[in-house]
């Protein structure tokens, strides 16, 4: 039997991505990063997806970042070549239409924090291991953490954290802004589909409007900011679920979204 290292399933509107290699506490190999980035391909362009969950499987890791093991055979050009692949992957989340939701147990290091980073709303375990440790190794964050972490955390917050190669838990997460929730580790995927089920009674293309504001937007001046909600806006007035949002929100029932 073929075993999947990044397994997708579809409940309802959410897709459930699972890295699936628990005995490597799901570390980033190119196998599985080249088919990671396939699956992603895939969800990008199915209509029916609303709300897409990542997490790891096992109990251990969320994802412990870059595989160590494969790198130490490799030479610079072939290490330069598997950061590029981590960072194709954590662009192809951060890319994904829908909102997405990391579920964070265990261990999220390096890249498997970037993972995290891409991601629009993190839930994370109380004892989660999280942290960008990579001046340990007298690397740094490639795959967007410098990035994302100071856009998430404050820049100050985000320095002392990159500098130092501190690992922190998911109370500390919660705290500083990095996790919208934490929970019990046991909880944090059903959390996770709990938000995403929620998510998934919106409109589909409001949904995607929605993000795209929200991402094109919020690095730029306000005022240009507005004229990008404004375009969004406008994508959304010309459908037909807005009608129908308007009709159930008069006969007090629930709307049936078609994504059109």
């Amino acid at each position: 039997m073929i075993v999947s290292l990044c397994e997708v399933r579809v409940d309802q509107h959410t897709a459930i991505v699972t890295l699936n290699r628990a005995e490597a506490m799901n570390a980033l190999s190119t196998e599985l990063l080249e088919e990671m980035r396939a699956r992603l391909q895939e969800l990008s362009q199915n209509p029916d997806v609303r709300c897409v969950v990542l997490t790891g499987a096992g109990e251990r890791a969320f994802c412990a970042g870059a595989d160590l093991k494969e790198r130490r055979g490799m030479n610079e050009e072939q290490v330069v070549q598997a950061v590029g692949r981590i960072r194709a992957a954590v662009e192809a989340v951060a890319a994904l239409p829908m909102p997405t939701i990391a579920a964070v147990r265990g261990v999220a290091l390096g890249g498997g924090m970037e993972l995290a980073l891409a991601c629009d709303v993190r839930i994370v375990a109380d004892n989660a291991v999280l942290g960008l440790t990579e001046t340990r190794l007298a690397i740094i964050p490639g795959a967007g953490g410098t990035q994302r972490l100071a856009r998430i955390v404050g820049l100050g917050r985000a320095n002392e954290l990159i500098f130092t190669g501190r690992r922190f838990d998911g109370n500390e997460a919660f705290a500083i802004g990095f996790a919208q929730y934490v929970t019990e580790a046991n909880d944090v995927l059903p959390k996770a589909m709990q938000i995403a089920a929620t998510i998934g009674e919106g409109g589909p293309i409001a949904l995607r409007a929605a993000k795209r504001a929200i991402r094109e937007g919020s690095d730029l001046p306000l005022q240009a900011g507005l004229k990008v909600e404004w375009s969004a806006y406008e994508e959304v007035l010309r459908t037909s679920d807005r009608l129908e949002g308007l009709r159930a929100f008069a006969e007090k029932r629930k709307p049936n979204y078609t994504g059109q």
